[in-house]
């Protein structure tokens, strides 16, 4: 089932926000030591993944061509940039209609936390590519627990936030399912063991992120992903 990470990852966001309504003193230090095991955790799956790869070369020219592409784009800047607009829509649009904006800007905040980053898009991907929805799942792991913090100070606005989650992640999964059928089996296979590897050090490095370890601008790597494809369709005709 393509759309089984996308589901949990939704599904947790919302027994996330419930339970952070019921717990609303959670101490600040219980907070960041469970969120920084939560990175650990991602950083393991990331070397997992990594040891996929068959021809690490395909990785690390991926990764840094990606990373040159990403940081000439600034990916990172302009995907920021993107969600403050968003937020500032929300912000004129209650100020103007004097709507319950405490609920609307927990629903933002939150959304802006769960979709913006790099491990929705390999995660998604992983799951309409090969059915895999280890990361999705992780994610979504990772989506509750931030879903309790924020829940328990901005209220439930933050379970709505599952609703665009849930068709951001959703429409990339099937996007990838329907393009799959288009390659061939061996050139699919391939691009799916070299974009797992090349996303699974993205994901490491999401890990590390969340331990305060690194600060690795992770969004300007995404080209990376792009770059796998192209490398594979040249390289495949030669094997």
């Amino acid at each position: 089932m393509i759309l089984l990470g996308t589901i949990i990852n939704s599904v947790l966001i919302i027994i996330g926000s419930i339970i952070g309504r019921l717990f609303q003193n959670i101490p600040e230090k219980m907070k960041d030591t469970v969120l920084q095991i939560i990175g650990l955790a991602v950083a393991v799956l990331g070397i997992q993944m990594g040891f996929e790869t068959s021809n690490v070369v395909i990785v690390i020219v991926s990764l840094v061509i990606g990373a040159v592409l990403g940081e000439w784009l600034d990916l990172e800047h302009q995907i920021n940039k993107l969600g403050k607009w968003v937020e500032s829509l929300f912000k004129n649009r209650d100020s103007k209609v004097n709507s319950n904006s405490s609920i609307s800007d927990a629903f933002v905040t939150a959304t802006l936390l769960f979709v913006i980053g790099s491990m929705g898009i390999i995660g998604a991907l992983d799951s309409g590519l090969r059915n895999n929805h280890d990361v999705l799942i992780t994610k979504g792991i990772i989506d509750g627990f931030i879903a309790i913090i924020l829940s328990s100070t901005l209220g439930l606005g933050v379970l709505l936030s599952a609703v665009p989650i849930l068709l951001y992640e959703g429409a990339i999964a099937l996007l990838a399912g329907l393009i799959s059928i288009y390659i061939p089996e061996a050139a699919l296979n391939l691009y799916i063991q070299e974009m797992t590897a090349t996303g699974g050090i993205m994901i490491l490095a999401i890990g590390l992120n969340m331990t305060g370890l690194t600060k690795i601008r992770v969004a300007n790597l995404l080209p990376g992903i792009v770059v796998v494809g192209i490398v594979v369709a040249i390289i495949f005709p030669f094997q």
